[in-house]
């Protein structure tokens, strides 16, 4: 196993199983870049950490099941299933937070991480953002 795969099991575990900012913040570069389809590109290791943080706190208890794991060079690529109960508040994008919805989301997706000295430089988040919101019960009733 390769330091970009122990460091993509040490963020997954950082994030779900055994929370942790400090650990997350000691994964990522300073100067780090993160996309994630709910907030877009993230710059710097501090905006990376404040998108996990209010992602531990929305999902405190949160799991991952991987589904594939892949390791090529310097790049580790996790695609599983990301579960759990929403019982902290959503912040949204916009900065407007949402009371927990207490339902529980099942959603699956692909994180994509490159390292370079032991730290993450470039992060790739994917999730259909759609189904997360409609798990949560926070889409309109009528189609669009």
């Amino acid at each position: 196993m390769g330091a970009a795969r122990q460091v993509m099991d040490r963020l997954t575990d950082a994030v779900t199983t055994h929370a942790d900012l400090n650990v997350i913040s000691e994964l990522y570069a300073e100067d780090a870049v993160a996309f994630t389809p709910d907030e877009g590109e993230l710059h710097g290791r501090d905006n990376i950490v404040e998108y996990w943080r209010t992602t531990t706190e929305a999902l405190p208890e949160a799991t991952f099941q991987t589904l594939h794991s892949y390791e090529v060079g310097d790049t580790a690529i996790d695609e599983g299933i990301f579960s759990g109960r929403n019982t902290g508040p959503l912040q949204l994008p916009n900065g407007e937070t949402l009371p927990p919805t207490q339902k529980e989301i099942r959603i699956r997706g692909v994180d994509i991480a490159t390292v370079k000295d032991g730290r993450i430089v470039d992060y790739r988040l994917y999730f259909d953002e759609m189904d997360f919101l409609g798990q949560l019960g926070l889409l309109p009733d009528e189609p669009f």
